[in-house]
């Protein structure tokens, strides 16, 4: 379905067309006077340049035209040169009812027949989630979502860190502490000798504990380093007891992540990418791009209108052993050879910007894409406290993520303790979804780019730009539907403002998700998702639905709440919260 702005759009141009003059003109947007007018044009003060007229005299011919179609109610040219347009109800009608029948309730099929890699996640393994992590989920899973709403085949990539140092660190104090465990013997069998079964916990504690360990101890740090270098190179006890830490560490991410409602299709690690590395040396070597710098292999990516420095990016380190930036370009390779994306999107914070600069670069230089596919960094600020600094705990320490759910959940569950509609049987499922709506509505609800501060009283409240307003508003929709379900539901009619302006900011909501897709900016989808639920609230205050006694005015009114409620469901969906039946 198209756009209404698209729509209107042709009509304008066609009109400015058939007065003589550049249909490149016509562009049509919303109104930011709604009451004067639903849409404006502004094109008749370019072509009163060109044409050497008034640009009021243009505007009165153009809505002299558009007067002439049943669409427009009104077409106003309004002082200097402004053309104003309401469009007829009957018209509003008749695409609300092509809304509803579409299968994508209006949605743009814009990115169709594109195929994106999103990488977001990017935990380490053998070391707990903490709430570094939950913007990177949450905006992650948003723009896949977001991205399939518009028609893409997209996967989302975890790419887990668990392949570096951090698994040498694990590794060497878990040596330290069991010396007898066979998977430190140089002759381990891995045909007949198994690793004993580790558990999350353990590794929780043991990751923070070994990393403050090799920063006093140098003989540890050398250890671990040591240890991560035989990894990487095969060593059979080491490999059999990293399987068995990455068995127990992504059962608990991928339990973390179940309760943000936060699925990857791929769960892909460095070590994945390992073995492309040799390829990608080869191939930076055959393009005459590495070079020695003091023991290390690096690659140029400066050029000459750089309006700052631009490192080189080390691909290898003067003791061999590869960085982040070598698995990165390895992924690349890898992803390309799977998949062949047309676009690869990377989720992470906003410092990182200059590494993945310095990684696309190199991939392009390298050929490791055709040059067609986009690399993109798609940076996100930081989640502060009350103080404007990154959110901690209250001993000042940082938060894990699961501790951060908890205390969401048991807020949200404080808030619905009073309420009678929520049983005692739904209570703890109501009370997850109300915490995760309002957590990631108030994440979401700002430009991703942006830090913001962390109030969760803020997130909870049932009045204002909350993702628990917006459940609010679709437990109402269900209880007049469920006092409803046998009543026929046929949209016929408008008949009164606040019905007019429900439909409209539904019908605009197709709007929000372009700008939402061409930003990589889930807030459009949330500023929409309020819009629609605001219009709702005012029109449930002012239409009497359940009391009325015309049927067709009922049936119609019927019709557009369910509109309204999978309208607003899309929106939920594509922001990753799920609704609740009653709060």
């Amino acid at each position: 379905m198209e756009r209404i702005t698209q729509i209107l759009t042709d009509k304008v141009s066609a009109a400015f067309q058939k007065c003589g003059y550049d249909a490149e003109l016509g562009t049509v947007s919303v109104s930011d006077r709604p009451e004067l007018c639903q849409f404006q044009c502004n094109g008749s003060f370019k072509a009163s340049k060109l044409a050497k007229k008034a640009p009021l005299a243009v505007a009165e011919e153009v809505c002299s035209v558009l007067s002439e179609d049943s669409a427009v109610k009104i077409a106003e040219a309004v002082k200097p040169g402004f053309i104003n347009i309401t469009l007829d109800d009957s018209y509003l009608i008749e695409l609300l009812a092509g809304l509803e029948a579409d299968e994508h309730l209006g949605v743009p099929q814009i990115g169709k027949g594109e195929k994106i890699i999103i990488d977001y996640g990017g935990p380490n393994v053998a070391k707990p989630l903490h709430i570094g992590h939950l913007r990177s989920a949450i905006i992650g899973e948003s723009l896949k979502r977001l991205a399939r709403a518009c028609g893409s085949e997209v996967y989302g990539d975890i790419h887990m860190g668990d392949w570096g140092l951090q698994i040498g660190l694990v590794i060497a104090e878990l040596a330290v502490r069991n010396p007898d465990w066979r998977c430190f013997a140089d002759d381990f069998d891995t045909e007949s000798e198994t690793v004993d079964a580790l558990d999350v916990d353990l590794l929780n504690e043991v990751y923070p504990f070994a990393s403050k360990k090799s920063k006093e101890d140098e003989a540890f740090a050398k250890a671990a380093h040591e240890a991560t270098f035989e990894l990487q190179n095969g060593r059979a006890g080491y490999i059999a007891l990293w399987k068995e830490i990455m068995r127990a560490s992504v059962a608990d991410l991928k339990s973390n992540y179940e309760k943000l409602n936060v699925d990857f299709e791929l769960w892909y690690g460095e070590s994945d990418a390992d073995k492309y590395i040799p390829e990608l040396i080869e191939r930076l070597t055959e393009k005459n791009l590495l070079r020695e710098s003091d023991g290390a292999m690096v690659v140029d990516v400066a050029r000459e209108d750089d309006k700052a420095p631009m490192p080189p990016v080390i691909v290898k380190k003067s003791d061999n052993s590869s960085i982040y930036a070598t698995t990165d370009l390895a992924t690349i390779i890898q992803r390309e050879r799977d998949f062949a994306p047309d676009k690869i999107w990377y989720v992470v914070d906003k410092r990182q910007g200059l590494h993945f600069e310095q990684v696309f670069r190199c991939a392009k230089l390298a050929g490791l894409v055709p040059e067609k596919t986009e690399l993109e960094f798609l940076g996100f600020g930081t989640m502060n406290g009350s103080d404007g600094k990154p959110y901690k705990t209250r001993d000042g320490g940082v938060m894990r993520l699961s501790d951060l759910l908890k205390t969401v959940t048991d807020g949200a569950a404080e808030k619905l303790s009073a309420s009678e509609f929520v049983t005692d049987e739904n209570r703890a499922e109501t009370a997850k979804r109300v915490g995760m709506a309002a957590v990631k509505f108030g994440d979401l609800i700002n430009h991703r780019a942006k830090d913001y501060i962390f109030d969760l009283d803020k997130f909870l409240s049932f009045e204002g730009k909350t993702g628990t307003y917006l459940l609010y508003t679709v437990t109402r929709i269900n209880s007049i539907l469920k006092k409803t379900a046998d009543e026929k539901t046929v949209l016929s009619g408008i008949h009164n403002d606040a019905e007019r302006e429900l439909i409209l900011s539904i019908l605009l909501s197709g709007e929000a998700f372009c700008y939402a897709h061409a930003e990589k900016a889930p807030n459009y989808i949330c500023d929409s998702a309020y819009r629609i639920a605001g219009a709702f609230s005012r029109f449930y205050h002012d239409s009497h639905i359940l009391t009325e006694q015309d049927e067709a005015t009922k049936s119609s009114w019927l019709a557009l709440i369910k509109l309204t409620k999978a309208v607003l469901s899309k929106h939920l969906d594509v922001l990753g919260i799920e609704a609740v039946d009653a709060m």
